[in-house]
């Protein structure tokens, strides 16, 4: 019988400092990263997307980012698909493969799979887009969060698209399947050691917090403000990303910066919430306290011992 590969995944909320451990990472090991963050495809979106730095990328070649245009959706089928793809060509570079990410929904679908969604009903559809059109789309978000408030809670309030797809998912019976398919149930091709990041939840918050200033300290508002002029506004799925959808609200006159900036600590914090929930109920996850190791540094060479513990290395 074939050993399958190995394949490492680093995940945790964001701010915990994924990318820096694969740094450290790669100053030990020869690998490169596949990364698993929604918000990092986005070309032209680098102020509150917590994208590697150049030296970073310099550091360790990371896939998956500056991928598609503000104006295009990404998913989760697509992510797998073309994770899958990477992962192969590091293989072949005879590399580990290591994806790095807090997209918990992208994770899961390249880990466990994902079977056929239900096809479309074009009436459900066109009856659903007019009542956007009537009421607007908030309303189709509260109708959706009635039908299942988890699905909501995920899901920006003005994400037209999504919000019909999850309602006609219930109407269908689909339920709660993830976009994109319901998880199947294939034998994974990989030997998998999944490793979560955590932080304790305050040093975690005031992290958040400084970065947020960072991010608008670094060209945040400059940024919204060259993508508005590029054409892309408050329909465009890049912008419904935390920090973008608020500072477009200062951009149009309706929030201050001050106003924006608490709104976006605000969402930030509560999405790291959402993640650690959504990680902690995945089976075999290794945590690891990043703080407790003694750092990225601490928790890279932690993660070294795992795999020499696996037999990957010697």
């Amino acid at each position: 019988m074939v050993t399958p590969p190995p394949l490492l995944v680093v995940c945790g909320p964001t701010g915990v400092g994924k990318t820096q451990v694969a740094v450290h990472l790669a100053a030990r090991i020869d690998i490169e990263v596949v990364s698993a963050d929604s918000r990092q495809v986005y070309r032209g979106m680098d102020a509150a997307t917590g994208k590697p730095t150049a030296a970073e990328r310099a550091a360790v070649s990371h896939h998956l980012v500056d991928l598609i245009e503000p104006s295009e959706r990404y998913h989760a089928a697509r992510f797998r698909r073309e994770a899958m793809a990477y992962i192969d060509a590091v293989r072949g570079r005879g590399k580990l493969p290591v994806i790095v990410g807090g997209t918990g929904l992208y994770i899961r679908a390249l880990l466990r799979g994902l079977d056929p969604a239900p096809p479309a009903d074009p009436a459900l559809r066109a009856r659903l887009e007019a009542e956007a059109a009537d009421s607007g789309v908030p309303a189709l978000h509260q109708r959706l969060a009635s039908l299942d408030r988890e699905v909501a809670a995920r899901l920006h309030p003005n994400d037209r698209v999504r919000i019909i797809r999850a309602i006609e998912k219930h109407e269908s019976g689909a339920g709660g399947s993830p976009a994109g398919g319901s998880w199947s149930s294939a034998i994974s091709p990989w030997r998998v050691l999944l490793t979560g990041l955590s932080q304790e939840r305050s040093v975690l918050n005031r992290r958040l917090e400084e970065r947020a200033h960072a991010m608008l300290s670094g060209g945040m508002m400059d940024e919204v403000r060259r993508l508005l002029e590029a054409g892309y506004d408050e329909t465009a799925p890049g912008m419904a990303g935390i920090g973008y959808r608020q500072f477009l609200e200062v951009a149009r006159g309706r929030l201050t910066e001050a106003q924006a900036l608490a709104l976006m600590v605000r969402d930030t914090r509560r999405y790291a919430k959402r993640q650690m929930t959504w990680f902690t109920r995945e089976p075999g996850i290794r945590w690891l306290d990043v703080d407790e190791t003694g750092g990225p540094e601490g928790a890279a060479e932690r993660i070294v011992k795992e795999i020499a513990r696996e037999g990957w290395i010697e």
